[in-house]
């Protein structure tokens, strides 16, 4: 049984977050070279985590970015733009999901100042 504080191998199967790729596997699932994937780091739009030996680690989430960020450059966007592109795309896509969180819990949306 795992310690209290760590997930079960099962949970870590099905954690998204959880870094289970090496840099070359990583690479090859997304089809691009360990370059790209250093690159994309570099400029920021993932940051792998580090093994106890200090090799980069992806997780799927992480992989799921990176392989728009290739799509992007493969159609000839410079990599800069494609980090930035995919970034606003992600932070547009939790924008609309806590507004639809925020229509379930209040149907009735905002209520103007002073009606009642």
């Amino acid at each position: 049984m795992p310690p209290e504080n760590q997930p079960s191998a099962t949970d870590r199967l099905d954690d998204d977050d959880y870094p289970a790729y090496t840099m070359g596997r990583a690479a090859e699932m997304i089809g691009a070279t360990p370059g790209f994937l250093r690159a994309i780091g570099e400029v920021g739009l993932i940051t792998p985590l580090r093994s106890e030996g200090g090799h980069r680690r992806y997780s799927r989430y992480q992989l799921r970015v990176a392989a728009r960020a290739r799509e992007l450059v493969d159609s000839g966007t410079p990599i800069e733009a494609a980090c930035r592109i995919v970034i606003l795309e992600d932070q547009l896509e939790d924008a609309l999901r806590i507004n639809e969180e925020l229509r379930r819990t209040d149907p009735e949306g905002p209520r103007k100042a002073g009606g009642g």
